[in-house]
């Protein structure tokens, strides 16, 4: 009898509400959402601001922890997680913001390595062996010693994909990933994510407003008030 193969989701969220302060200052900011997301997908999350897609990225890569319902990342549940438990689970994550974060007094390849760094038993040669190997795959092999300042946009964002990258992370989550950069250099970006993740195996939830780079997802899903109101929109449905 023949076996279907099933792809095996790496988060699967359940009934998750969150909110933010205390006492009568309380206010639900998600509402319901219920979202399963599989090894290799990726995944542009959009909608207006405000909607929640930052804080729904914030609680999937555990840098705040899930107030109720069932988040699970990597078999891992993070609803009521410890510091501990979030801290481990970050490890399995990379992570590429809109304002690219480097260090301003590190190198480019500094700063790559420093996405090693969270890991035991690498030795500081092959640390920076897999640091200018990544830089080399995002097409900056001649800027490796070059600080920020000396750095375009679309540079500093590729030296922050490299590093998000280079430890060859299960999940990577971007937020607004292309925000700061002009058309050709956002596209650069997404598509530079897209083939080195590919590469990987990894999988991607990109936050963005970008109309320009949804058709690169395989998924589209549509945050408004706090709800997740589409899931699985296509790129062309979205444009229209």
């Amino acid at each position: 009898m023949e076996t279907t193969y099933s792809p095996k989701p790496v988060i699967s969220i359940q009934n998750l509400d969150h909110y933010f302060g205390q006492g009568q200052l309380r206010k639900q900011v998600l509402f319901n959402i219920n979202l399963t997301i599989n090894a290799g997908e990726i995944i542009i999350m959009t909608g207006p601001s405000g909607s929640g897609k930052t804080t729904l990225l914030t609680l999937v890569g555990g840098l705040r922890s899930a107030q109720s319902g069932s988040l699970q990342v990597l078999d891992r549940e993070l609803c009521h997680a410890s510091s501990e438990e979030l801290t481990q689970a970050r490890r399995s994550n990379g992570y590429i913001f809109q304002a690219h974060n480097l260090h301003g007094s590190l190198t480019a390849i500094q700063n790559v390595r420093m996405g090693l760094e969270v890991h035991h038993g690498i030795t500081p040669q092959e640390m920076l062996t897999r640091s200018q190997a990544m830089l080399a795959a995002v097409g900056l092999e001649h800027r490796l010693n070059y600080y920020p300042d000396s750095l375009s946009g679309g540079q500093k964002q590729r030296v922050a994909i490299a590093r998000a990258l280079v430890n060859q992370p299960k999940i990577v989550l971007a937020d607004e990933p292309t925000a700061a950069l002009d058309k050709q250099s956002g596209r650069d970006v997404v598509e530079l994510m897209q083939k080195l993740a590919k590469e990987q195996g990894c999988t991607i939830l990109l936050v963005t407003h970008d109309n320009r780079i949804l058709d690169i997802a395989d998924r589209i899903i549509y945050m408004e008030d706090g709800h997740l109101v589409r899931d699985g929109v296509s790129a062309v449905a979205m444009e229209k």
